[in-house]
């Protein structure tokens, strides 16, 4: 009990004791100078005296925090999904979506494919024993039409096949499938056979050159030929006569004597 009550007397006469703030000071004194401390702040300052000579330093430290911006997520959007769920139809789910600052626009839709409707059709025609009408709904598109054709087997048109068909394609060409690229076709192979004729009217004159070139040769050589054999002629001709003249005038010494 006495140990409690003289507990109580000291907790009352004490007095209130402060941790450092920016205005405590902590001074310390030595025989060769003074240094004076301040702890808590930002603010340090220490003064050294030396035999007269006194140095001073001073440092100050600032720190400035700011922060600015928004930590507001940006708003998203996600893209619907669609499927064609079932193996019939032939169709196929396209979607998007788009997001920017606090707005999000996301949508989606069916599209056709033609090409496997195509193929369907083709195939159920095929079944019914249909086969020029399977092969005609093919032929509706440009691939299989040049495929055909490359192959010596031109599309049905109107119930014509083989080579009646390539006729009637021939002369309603605007009908095919490949209109354009057929157009384009022709005239790269117009220009190509322009290049080759050129190359073999250029290849025909030259060969022309060549052979005028040898006639005249050859005839230059058989008037060689002629002018030789006629000075060879001429020259016999005067031995001859020589030979003539030699033997009248044998004749003639003869009776003369």
């Amino acid at each position: 009990m006495k140990k409690l009550l003289v507990l109580l007397m000291l907790v009352t006469l004490a007095s209130p004791v402060l941790a450092d703030s920016t205005n405590d000071n902590n001074a310390q004194t030595n025989t060769s100078g003074s240094n004076t401390q301040i702890t808590g702040g930002y603010t340090a300052t220490t003064t050294n005296n030396n035999d007269g000579q006194t140095n001073t330093t001073t440092t100050t430290n600032t720190t400035s925090n700011s922060t600015t911006g928004s930590d507001i997520p940006v708003g998203s959007a996600n893209a619907p999904s669609y499927s064609a769920m079932s193996q019939d139809v032939c169709s196929m789910g396209v979607s998007g979506s788009i997001s920017t600052l606090g707005v999000g626009i996301s949508g989606g839709k069916h599209v056709r494919d033609l090409n496997c409707e195509r193929i369907k059709l083709s195939k159920v025609l095929f079944d019914y024993g249909m086969k020029v009408a399977a092969v005609s709904i093919l032929c509706q598109d440009e691939r299989v039409f040049s495929a055909m054709a490359h192959a010596g087997t031109p599309c049905p048109f109107e119930g014509k096949i083989g080579k009646e068909a390539l006729e009637q394609w021939n002369k309603y060409d605007i009908e095919r499938p490949d209109y354009d690229s057929y157009v384009a076709k022709l005239d790269s192979r117009s220009k190509i056979d322009e290049e080759l004729e050129e190359i073999a009217r250029q290849e025909e004159a030259e060969r022309l050159r060549k052979e005028q070139e040898a006639l005249a040769r050859k005839i230059a050589e058989e008037k060689a030929k002629l002018a030789t054999l006629k000075e060879q002629e001429e020259v016999d001709n005067m031995v001859i006569e020589t030979d003539i003249e030699t033997k009248e005038q044998k004749i003639i010494n003869v009776h003369g004597e």
